[in-house]
């Protein structure tokens, strides 16, 4: 199946994005917790940071439809983010090794002031940057295709493939620079390098744009807003249908919340779990606690094409869009499953096979595949053409709100003598924490089968 080059373009300008956003993330919890915060306040900080990164895009959007068009969005938030990256290397520049001390407090008497303004600025550029990348990046790959190509689904699979692949390299290499409560300053280097791949990403995307980002019949893509009317579009209206459509975008980003809340865990509470309950000892070389976050991207990697493959293959049994989404939630209630049998009755301090936390990514990344990318192809189909990035904003939005319930969540992770409360039900292990997400993801799967002949007749 031909795609347009721009496609290609795209993926590498995504793939490099992400790989500076994930080699970030996942150092971030870690350094917080070597020396600025305990473990809970470190998951409200993190959830915060996430919901905010996906919270702006509905911002960036409008700037794009509005104002600037995609174009020049993508690169004003590359520049943002690549500045947050150096301002968080700035910040392990700064930081002084401590101790938790009594309650799992920091020691008071280290003073990481200085290290603390710097992290929080560089996370300050990292949503405002993410907020004007995201959303513009994914509608620009829509607008490479006429309107009904029944190539869009496979377009984005490809460029989810692009995601992974920086997902995938970054906890590799910036994992390196793990650090630790006796030296914290080694995560600069991690932050260094993903300052620099954002960078040099944002030269190619330059470089290139003009050559490739075209319509199949040569246009230019993102050069302008498309909510400012020519004169041969004024009067242009929305009509009955744009408005059902995007009301089931609305309703179908409710669903998402709950998928990605329980996904989101993988840089707070597995993150947790991986360092401090998971035998991760190879004849005697001990692996980073960030490489874990690579399990996800790997998977999504090999799996995309076949779930590709797969989906084309079934011809007219292949289900609809709608019920992917409703499989994919369904499939993360059975990943959660797994690894709460795994952890069940398993004493705080106990470390547990390696094999648990790998199943539980696998099986989510088959719901991942069967979710996201087809989210994604669905919000391009769906939108109407003049606020085709707000749309896409309004999407990623659900993101926001599922990632800060993430960090909500995480704060559940259960600590040796502490009992936590979800609603007046008791928290006292592992098995209780990952059961939340079980119930969760398989409530929100039944709902939006049920749902599905409703939003088809409304996407006619």
């Amino acid at each position: 199946m031909n795609h347009p080059k721009g496609l290609y373009l795209l993926f590498v300008t995504e793939m490099s994005e992400r790989f500076s956003y994930y080699g970030m993330r996942a150092l971030l919890t870690l350094y917080m917790v070597a020396a600025l915060f305990t473990m809970t306040r470190a998951s409200e900080v993190y959830g915060t940071f996430t919901s905010l990164v996906y919270l702006t895009p509905l911002v960036g959007g409008y700037i794009a439809d509005r104002y600037w068009g995609n174009r020049r969005s993508i690169l004003a938030g590359g520049i943002c983010m690549a500045i947050g990256q150096f301002l968080m290397f700035l910040s392990a520049c700064f930081i002084q090794p401590s101790i938790q001390v009594e309650g799992g407090a920091i020691d008071p008497s280290v003073d990481n002031t200085l290290a603390l303004w710097f992290m929080v600025s560089g996370l300050g550029m990292l949503v405002i940057g993410n907020g004007l990348f995201k959303p513009n990046i994914a509608t620009m790959v829509g607008d490479l295709y006429p309107q009904d190509d029944r190539r869009k689904d496979a377009a984005f699979t490809i460029f989810y493939m692009g995601v992974n692949i920086g997902a995938l390299l970054a906890p590799l290499v910036c994992g390196i620079f793990e650090g630790s409560f006796q030296d914290p300053g080694r995560f600069r280097w991690g932050f260094l390098i993903a300052c620099i791949v954002i960078s040099l990403s944002m030269l190619i995307f330059w470089t290139f744009k003009n050559r490739f980002l075209v319509t199949p019949d040569g246009r230019q893509i993102g050069t302008s807003p498309k909510s400012v009317p020519s004169e041969k579009d004024s009067g242009k209206a929305l009509t009955r249908t744009d408005y059902i459509h995007m009301l089931v975008i609305v309703i179908l980003a409710v669903f998402v919340i709950f998928f990605w809340a329980a996904y989101e865990q993988a840089g707070s509470s597995l993150t947790y779990f991986a360092d401090q309950q998971t035998d991760k000892t190879f004849f005697g070389w001990e692996m980073p606690t960030s490489w874990f976050q690579t399990f996800p991207a790997l998977f999504c990697v090999v799996l995309a094409p076949v779930m590709n493959w797969m989906w084309q293959k079934m011809g007219r049994f292949e289900p609809h869009s709608i019920q992917k989404l409703a499989i994919g939630l369904a499939l993360l209630s059975l990943a959660y499953l797994v690894i709460a049998f795994g952890v069940k009755d398993v004493e705080p301090g106990l470390k547990v096979s390696i094999l648990w936390i790998i199943s539980l990514y696998f099986i989510q990344v088959l719901g991942e595949l069967s979710l996201s990318p087809i989210g994604l192809s669905l919000v391009s189909r769906l939108s109407p053409k003049r606020f085709a990035s707000l749309m896409m904003g309004i999407w990623y939005l659900s993101t926001s709100v599922s990632n800060y319930t993430a960090g909500k969540l995480a704060t559940l992770y259960p600590e040796e003598g502490q009992t936590k409360y979800l609603l007046g039900i008791p928290i006292t292990d592992l098995h209780d924490f990952f059961l939340i997400f079980v119930v969760m993801s398989a409530v929100a799967s039944i709902l939006l089968f049920c749902l599905c002949p409703l939003l088809k007749r409304m996407m006619k």
